[in-house]
């Protein structure tokens, strides 16, 4: 046994692939369709057609899907379950439910460690190596992992043996799609008294409330083009997990709630697979 098996080499998790090949790791990755197996083959990357001849000799699994639905099409099948080794550990940096997790934590055969391991952070910090990574699930099987997750991240936190790394994924969320309405409507102000979306992104990125996210989206906003990173759609999807997660213990979160509504607005306005900081563009327009 021995090497890794990367399921969803997608947006993020292509550039965690290619860190990890470039750490020296035997990385093969799920390629379903012939197209995708030579654009992967030709990123110097190995694949495998399907989930039990890509796992079945892995001693380390990630998969990193786009939802709850995903993954349990992954991991909840009778496939996965009868392909994968004794002794492995899975590595899921999905963004999913604390409620899909723990049912994955249920299925999968004994042996095998689950790390929770969402993570935070953009495509471009994936492809240097400074994600952060919120880890969750036996703190042997995670400390066994340090020089793997040294790879794509500037840090992993062990944040518990349960859920918990699921819990502060989606709270970080959501307040990440909180932040677009919110930036939108401050520079709406500033726009109206003369000033300008550069001078005020100069200030405010060196100011008290500066935040990797925000300057990294401020190109973004000053040039005007919402081709997506995270779509306003994923960031929707996660505003509904942690207001699901929230209700599970009876807590009301009316900002959130606020927050979701916008969102759900601008989808259906036709804005979903456009950047979620496109709300910065809707709320800061000017208008007559």
């Amino acid at each position: 046994m021995g090497g890794i098996a990367f399921i969803g080499a997608g947006k993020m998790g292509l550039p965690v692939c290619r860190r990890l090949k470039q750490a020296g790791h035997d990385v093969r990755v799920l390629a379903r369709t012939a197209e995708r197996a030579s654009a992967l083959q030709a990123d110097g990357l190995a694949t495998a057609s399907s989930v039990p001849a890509l796992i079945n000799d892995a001693e380390i699994i990630f998969t990193c899907v786009s939802d709850d639905t995903a993954l349990a099409d992954v991991i909840l099948g009778d496939d996965f379950v009868a392909a994968a080794p004794t002794g492995a550990t899975l590595i899921d940096m999905s963004t999913v439910s604390p409620a899909i997790s723990a049912q994955v934590a249920g299925h999968l055969p004994a042996g095998m460690s689950y790390l929770r391991s969402p993570v935070s952070g953009s495509i471009a910090m994936a492809a240097a190596g400074t994600l952060t990574a919120l880890v969750s699930g036996p703190e042997t099987a995670f400390q066994a992992m340090t020089d793997v997750f040294s790879t794509f991240t500037k840090k992993a936190f062990h944040l518990g043996g349960g859920e918990e790394a699921r819990v502060l994924k989606l709270a970080i969320n959501s307040m990440v799609a909180a932040t677009a309405p919110l930036l939108g409507e401050a520079l709406a102000l500033g726009l109206k008294g003369g000033l300008s979306n550069e001078v005020m992104l100069e200030v405010i990125t060196q100011s008290a409330v500066a935040s990797p996210l925000i300057g990294y989206k401020k190109d973004m906003i000053i040039n005007g083009d919402y081709t997506p990173a995270a779509t306003l759609n994923i960031l929707m999807k996660d505003i509904d997990l942690f207001l699901e997660a929230a209700r599970g213990t009876k807590l009301d979160l009316p900002l959130s709630r606020m927050i979701a509504g916008i969102y759900k607005d601008a989808a259906a306005r036709g804005l979903g697979e456009k950047d979620f900081f496109v709300l910065v563009k809707e709320a800061a327009a000017p208008t007559s």
